[in-house]
Formats: structure tokens, sequence, C-alpha cells
């Protein structure tokens, strides 16, 4: 936990002025600063502890990362995703135990497998792809629409999309038909090959 908080404390670039480290990633609204605030105030409450120095620190806008160890299913940022920088950890003795969880979760979006016994990753990931939508393995999970499309099950998203996806969606499918003669096929072959036609055309990128 040591080296997992210190992680944090460097990979976070906010931290007290004084210091020289910039701020940046506001909350604009200060709801959300307080929803977060109130997640480890109870988290606290219920014997978890911040294990990162200035986790939880409010500084204007900026709310500083907190690591809370250790969670348990009685806490309520073991049950909400919390999109924003609040960590529970929870302690396990049995590698059933964090697929159980991830079974039993409202959400599922993305999970990450860290570890390099082969056996052991490739027995979470076949009960976890059944959980959620993307498995990163030995990397953290991370917004993708730029790269995959963006997928969800449960009640964090249903179904897929991407760019390729939305253009289909928003657009009405033409097609340009002719039936399979001679005439038809010259005909064709050449609008494509000498670009006669803007849509007609091969000369597209999916």
């Amino acid at each position: 936990m040591a080296a997992e908080s210190g992680g944090v404390v460097r990979a976070a670039s906010g931290a007290p002025a004084s210091r020289g480290w910039f701020l940046r990633a506001p909350w604009r609204q200060g709801r959300v600063r307080q929803s977060f605030h109130a997640s480890v105030a109870v988290a606290d409450a219920q014997g978890a502890r911040v294990v990162n120095p200035y986790g939880g620190t409010v500084c204007g806008s900026f709310f500083f990362p907190a690591v809370l160890y250790p969670a348990n299913s009685e806490m309520r940022v073991y049950h909400e995703e919390q999109f924003g920088p609040v960590v529970p950890v929870l302690p396990f003795d049995n590698i059933d135990q964090p697929v159980d969880y991830m079974i039993n979760s409202n959400y599922g979006q993305q999970v990450s497998i860290f570890g390099s016994d082969l056996d052991q990753i490739a027995r979470l990931i076949d009960p976890l792809v059944n959980q959620v939508c993307r498995v990163n393995i030995n990397s953290q999970c991370q917004r993708g629409p730029d790269t995959f499309p963006f997928t969800g099950r449960k009640d964090s998203a249903e179904g897929t999309l991407s760019v390729s996806d939305a253009l289909r969606v928003f657009s009405i499918r033409t097609l340009v038909a002719a039936k399979q003669t001679e005439l038809n096929k010259q005909i064709i072959t050449r609008i494509v090959r000498e670009h006669k036609s803007k849509f007609l055309a091969t000369d597209f990128i999916l």
C-alpha cells in the first residue's frame, strides 16, 4: 500500500502550491467535490483510512485523489461508480472474491488484471469477459473511443458505440444496383477504375 499510495502522490499533479506543483483537473461543480468528500468521510467512519498524503484535500476546485484502505462491502464506495479520484482498495484472501464482486456489481465497463502468472490470468479472463466489455492486461482502465468502440454492460451502459457505428445509425444507407450483365460489369468497372464517380468508388476508409 505504501508503494501504491506513493504512486498516487507522484501521478496526481495536485499538491500544496507551496511545493511548486500546479493543480489540474479541477471539479467546477461544488456538489461533485462534496460528493467525493462525503464518500471519503463515510468510508472513514466505517473503518477505511486515506493512506496517501494529501488524499481528500480540497484546494479551491481541486480534489486531491484519495486512496481508501481497507474498503468493505458496507461502504458506499464499494457499490458506486465514483467517476472521480476516490480509489477504494479491498483486501482479499481468495481470487474468487474479486470475481464474485464483479458478478454481483451493477456496473460493467472495464477491469484490469495485473500479474505474470499465465494460468491465473487466463482463469480470470474467462469469467470477467462476461461481466465487462474490456479486460486490460497489465494496463490501467482507460478511455478508448479514439481507438476502440465505447462499450458497456449492466448499469454502466448497454451495447457498443464507435464512430463507424454512429455514422451507420445516423446515416441513410444508399446503394447503386445493376443486373449482372457484361455491359453493366464493364460500365461499373470503368467508373470505379477511372474515378468517374465519388460515390461509386473504393477509395474510402472503414
